[in-house]
């Protein structure tokens, strides 16, 4: 945080001591984001420590320091590394934070240059890419050296990590004999998600941001993990070349694409501020769906001889300049901890916030996940790594993951109330007093209450008639709420009576405030409409724990009728006999989901209320996918050892489309076993249950034409 003391108020002792402790701070955030890849501070808190610097040496020149963060650029190369001298400086960008500023920089060059006001002058515009600056020499067309920035003066050798990267060509045609191409190293939001999924399931460290991700990959001392890594790269400039690539600058990222290197598509050319300004609205616009970070926009003189004329200040060029992002961190207090009770009645904590502005839209909400992370511990009393002591009455930093969700990433522990206490996650459910159980493994507390907790009956209400559901038109969220509210619904069952209780009498729908005659006949209508419905969406509607629509939409091709889906999971016992075997058989359907399944149809509150459900609806049978007279339809096969001419999933898929069900493991209802080399227990068991085998050339021979 900075200090908010006005620079126009300080006195000549007050900032000779200001511009040490700010010289201390910025040269510890360079060395953190630069050399340990782990930001402290976020971009808009280092933006202003940096502008507060500037300010204070502009009002006392004499003051400033010979370590002076203006004259400096990232931070001294970390050790392990074999060090780079640049010929040519890397170096940094000066800032633009809003229209005014990108004016003025207009401005100033137009006086530089003795241009007038209405002379044309032409930028390029491109997205600044937030990942690690990078500069690739090419000598006779031949990638010879890779280095970081470093101070910007002396970098680190990563030539090896970076022959790794797809992006980044071994070879040039056509290329200057000495070229080095400038730009940014980075990695997708895609890859990074893939990324961390796979270090978390390895405890191997997960990465905060693309950004550290893509910087921590690269800076690797052992190349064979930087290979592993997706990383990309974009190519925005050069620095040393034995020959020219262009006259201007869009030029010369066209011959840099015309090599082999991979440039931004955003980039255009813009006339003036105005055009500068609407490019910049523009990509903030499309920020949230590019795939990668970015934190700006960046322009530059397109005009190569003017560059020259303009040249450079002691860290920047005096041609180009980053106009950046609003901050998407902010500090705020949270006022209060409420727990959100869902559909399956997990306990989920909301950090309700003094309202602030981040990036751009007013948060007043936020997620805290689960109690583990607000306590900072596991149920153990293990740290968790990302995890927080975070208590009602806290400055909390706050972020928008995607730019949509808002999420709590630090809390300011200096500035905590006296007095206040961790916060105790309740081990009841707040909206119906049942007990909060947390089963071992399961980082989310849930209310064991079932249909008697008005918030799982709510939200489970709104997943019956969501699209993929019910999808009854006319009966949305906020209908649901109000009706539940007054008692006109408990449970699906009493949507299909309301017609019945709410069409004539006293109490009627049209009566309703937010409801007429026409609405509420519509409603009617579109209920009498689904009282004729799909297997799958069915099964999908009940809101049974782990089964989503794909799940649904299995089960349902699987058993094609509601009687022998019930029949199976009514007659099925977790954990053992042939029933529970035969659903575990069934390719995809898994113990956790047979438990939960099962476990949803054999408590009695909830299977009368299917019961109840059920007994208004005609469920329309679903048929297997594929072809109906194929030698296989309706047949439930096996596949086991190694296949030779085909992968499993491709037999899988073939067999599926011919009207087949895959099946994971033999059973009295297996038809068909396929067995390829190496096949052991099945065949066995196949064996002995006397059921049909053929080899992988008999199951494409009893196949073939189908």
């Amino acid at each position: 945080m900075t200090d908010e003391h006005p620079v126009e108020a300080l006195s000549e002792t007050e900032a000779r001591a200001e511009l040490a402790r700010l010289a201390k701070a910025i040269a510890e955030a360079d060395a953190a984001y630069h050399q340990e890849d782990a930001p402290t501070l976020s971009d808009a808190t280092y933006d202003a420590l940096k502008r507060r610097n500037a300010a204070i040496e502009a009002r006392f020149p004499a003051l400033k320091r010979a370590d002076s963060p203006s004259d400096r650029v990232g931070a001294a190369p970390a050790e392990g590394f074999a060090k780079v001298a640049h010929v040519r400086r890397m170096l940094s960008l000066a800032n633009a934070f809003d229209g005014a500023d990108v004016t003025e920089f207009d401005a100033r060059i137009r006086r530089y240059l003795g241009l007038a006001d209405d002379a044309p002058l032409v930028y390029t515009a491109e997205p600044k890419i937030d990942g690690l600056s990078l500069s690739l020499r090419y000598e006779g067309g031949r990638l010879v050296q890779a280095a970081t920035r470093g101070d910007g003066e002396v970098g680190e050798n990563v030539t090896a990590n970076a022959r790794t990267i797809a992006d980044i060509p071994r070879t040039l045609t056509g290329a200057p004999d000495i070229l080095e191409v400038r730009g940014e190293v980075y990695m997708a939001h895609a890859d990074f998600e893939a990324l961390n999924e796979r270090q978390a399931e390895t405890g191997a460290k997960t990465f905060a941001n693309p950004r550290n991700a893509a910087a921590g990959s690269l800076r690797q001392l052992d190349p064979a993990i930087t290979a592993a890594r997706p990383l990309k790269f974009f190519a925005y400039a050069w620095g040393e070349v034995s020959a020219p690539l262009a006259d201007t600058q869009m030029g010369a990222i066209e011959r840099l694409k015309t090599l082999g290197f991979q440039v931004n598509p955003l980039t255009v050319l813009c006339d003036g501020p105005e055009a500068l300004a609407a490019h910049y609205a523009r990509i903030e616009q499309r920020r949230a769906t590019l795939g990668y970070d970015i934190d700006g926009v960046v322009y530059k003189v397109n005009d190569l001889a003017l560059q020259d004329r303009l040249g450079f200040r002691a860290t920047t060029p005096r041609w180009a300049i980053a106009h950046k992002f609003p901050a998407e961190l902010a500090w705020t207090r949270l006022d209060r901890i409420e727990i959100q009770v869902g559909r399956t009645g997990a306990l989920s904590p909301v950090a309700r916030l003094h309202p602030v502005t981040v990036g751009g839209v007013v948060v007043s909400n936020a997620t805290l996940h689960n109690e583990d992370y607000i306590a900072g511990r596991d149920s153990k009393g293990n740290e968790i790594r990302g995890g927080k002591d975070i208590r009602e009455g806290d400055w909390v930093q706050v972020y928008r993951a995607g730019d949509v969700i808002p999420k709590v990433a630090d809390v300011d522990l200096a500035k905590r109330p006296e007095g206040t206490e961790p916060y105790r996650f309740p081990t009841e459910c707040p909206e119906c007093g049942s007990e909060a159980i947390r089963e071992e493994g399961d980082a989310v507390r849930r209310c064991s209450g079932g249909l008697i907790c008005p918030a799982q009956a709510v939200e489970r209400l709104k997943h019956f008639v969501s699209r993929g559901a019910f999808d009854i038109e006319g009966l949305g969220a906020k209908q649901v709420e109000a009706l539940y509210k007054d008692g006109w619904i408990r449970e699906p069952a009493d949507i299909f009576e309301l017609e019945t209780r709410y069409g004539e009498g006293l109490q009627q729908l049209k009566n309703r405030e937010g409801w007429g005659e026409k609405s509420a006949t519509n409603l009617f209508a579109a209920i009498g409409a689904r009282r004729t419905i799909p297997l799958d969406r069915l099964i999908f509607a009940l809101g049974i724990r782990h089964l989503g629509e794909a799940a649904a939409d299995l089960l349902a091709r699987n058993f094609q009728t509601w009687e022998a889906f019930e029949a199976a999971v009514t007659h099925a016992t977790v954990g053992e006999g042939p029933d529970w075997e035969a659903l575990l058989s069934i390719d995809g359907v898994g113990t956790v989901m047979a438990t939960s399944l099962i476990t949803a149809f054999h408590q009695e509150a909830e299977r009368a209320s299917i019961d109840r459900l059920v007994a208004h609806l005609t469920v329309e049978p679903v048929a297997p996918r594929g072809a109906v007279d194929s030698p296989v339809a309706g047949k439930t096969v096996v596949f086991t050892g190694t296949l030779e001419r085909m992968s499993r999933a491709e037999a899988k898929a073939r067999a599926e489309a011919l009207g087949a069900k895959v099946a994971g493991s033999v059973s009295k209802k297996t038809d068909l076993v396929v067995l390829g080399p190496g096949a052991g227990s099945k065949a066995k068991k196949a064996e002995e249950l006397g059921i049909e085998t053929v080899d992988e050339d008999g199951w494409l021979a009893l196949i073939e034409g189908a």
